[in-house]
């Protein structure tokens, strides 16, 4: 009598304990990494007070995180197949927790900026990192359950950055802001020491295309620079922002052309874009990305500037968002991985609407309570995206392809955060404009004026700009259709 035991049905396999403490070491190095894209945005105001500097000169400390991250991305591919990942993954978090501890030691703005591009640097590799080294270790039939693992730090992002931010500026020095990394990221590295295996899969015939690296890094960095440009004042038709995009724009098509003649040895193999379930996917991240980012940078400013509220009660307004979507992020990677993502994650692209949709009714005398509940249906719908669409965009990839697909994935994710925040704040500016002659667009000097109607002109401003994040959100569905029905075969094995 046979002995052999059946192997598990596609789909039903559980996380083994490899699997598990793989999932605790990347949830602990990325967590802080992406808490740190939204824990400084309302300390600004601290941050000029202390260095004396202007809005335009602080917001340099995000955007030069930004930047970094952006920069740091497109080499995830190369260095996972030379190094391996475990040793990247070290190198990654060792960079970020230098980074941080110099942020906190900071005695100037520049060198603030300059320790936050060193934390970027770092923290661009991991998250990339973290999922290839799953995606490797899980398999097809799981792929949903592990791409929910790594979506929890998205999660957790809207809900702790802007509460901790906001406890640490009300009570603490911002400068803790910072120092808050250390012990944790410190803990993941321990934690990676002693839990990931050795690099079993390095190719050291693996060349950096450097080629690639000098038109990709700059091109990408003149792109979001251009962007945050505008979304800080600028005119669309100044010299500084059309030089910016125009640039990357050359740059970036510049590498496309570069890296399709490549192929493999290109720093992202562009060819995997005839993929129908990776472009699908991807382009729909990269809408969806540039609707919920902006989501998340107008409902703070709409607390301050219109309501009045303290950093902390700003922050709470977003946390809604990231309680419903834990809520729904497990069940969606389970159903996704039984019954395919694409309408899991048309579900939660409608959600997300609903709850925008409900933001455009605003009125100046609206409560809290009403605003929370529709960030708790925008979280609701956004924990049945993530995951769906991260598994579909490796549907019918070999697993030689996974860094490269990741990063690529990763890159178009970054873009449309960056184009979704600097594109929201540009259709805010319009319509402070529009609402409030004389105010030129600056939401300081448009809160300043303290007429009789300037709350309400003001929250018209604001739902007029979730409309705008509305007609993005109605856009993402057209991707998501074209994603295949069923999955697809991996080309290898």
């Amino acid at each position: 009598m046979s002995t052999k035991v059946a192997a598990a049905p596609q789909g039903t396999r559980g996380l083994d304990p490899q699997l598990r403490r793989l999932a605790i070491v990347v949830i602990l190095g990325v967590t802080m990494t992406v808490l740190d894209s939204t824990i400084v945005n309302v300390a600004l105001s601290s941050l000029g007070k202390d260095f004396d500097a202007s809005l335009s000169s602080i917001q340099w400390v995000v955007t030069g995180y930004m930047l970094a991250l952006s920069m740091a991305i497109p080499m995830t591919g190369w260095s996972v197949r030379r190094f391996g990942a475990r040793t990247m993954w070290l190198v990654s978090l060792g960079l970020f927790i230098g980074g941080s501890l110099l942020c906190g030691l900071a005695w100037s703005l520049p060198t603030l900026v300059a320790f936050r591009v060193l934390q970027g640097l770092g923290g661009g590799m991991l998250l990339p990192i973290g999922q290839t080294m799953l995606v490797r270790e899980a398999g097809p039939d799981r792929m949903g359950r592990v791409m929910s693992v790594v979506a929890v730090p998205a999660m957790l992002a809207p809900v702790l950055g802007p509460l901790l931010g906001g406890v640490i500026v009300d009570h603490l020095d911002w400068r803790w802001m910072f120092y808050v990394n250390v012990p944790v990221c410190a803990l993941a590295l321990v934690a990676a020491i002693r839990m990931l295996p050795r690099d079993t899969e390095r190719d050291a015939s693996a060349r950096l295309d450097v080629l690639g690296m000098a038109l990709l890094s700059p091109g990408l960095a003149a792109l979001v620079y251009g962007l945050a440009e505008a979304g800080d004042g600028a005119s669309l038709t100044g010299a500084t922002f059309l030089t910016s995009v125009i640039a990357g724009t050359v740059l970036v098509a510049a590498f496309l052309a570069h890296a399709a003649r490549k192929g493999d040895d290109a720093l992202i193999d562009v060819r995997r874009l005839r993929t129908r379930s990776f472009a699908a996917a991807t382009g729909a991240f990269f809408l969806y990305g540039g609707a919920v980012f902006g989501l998340m940078i107008l409902i703070p400013l709409y607390a301050r500037i219109v309501r009045e509220d303290s950093a902390l009660a700003s922050g709470w307004l977003l946390a809604p968002l990231g309680l419903g979507a834990m809520v729904t992020m497990s069940v969606s990677g389970r159903i996704a991985d039984r019954f395919g993502g694409r309408w899991v994650a048309l579900a939660g692209v409608l959600g997300v609407l609903a709850g925008t949709l409900a933001l455009t009714t605003l009125e100046a005398g609206t409560g809290r309570a009403m605003i929370m509940a529709a960030m708790f249906v925008v979280g609701l719908g956004h924990g049945m995206i993530a995951p769906p669409l991260m598994a579909m965009s490796y549907q019918g990839l070999p697993r030689s392809a996974v860094p490269a697909a990741t990063t690529g994935a990763n890159v178009l994710l970054r873009i449309g955060s960056s184009f979704g925040t600097a594109a929201a704040a540009v259709v805010l500016q319009i319509a402070l404009r529009d609402e409030i002659p004389g105010a030129s667009g600056n939401l300081k000097d448009a809160a300043a004026q303290h007429g009789a109607r300037t709350p309400a002109l003001l929250t018209d401003a604001f739902t007029q700009t979730f409309w705008w994040t509305a007609g993005v959100l109605i856009l993402t569905l057209l991707p998501i259709l074209l994603v295949p029905r069923k999955q697809a075969e991996p080309q290898d094995a």
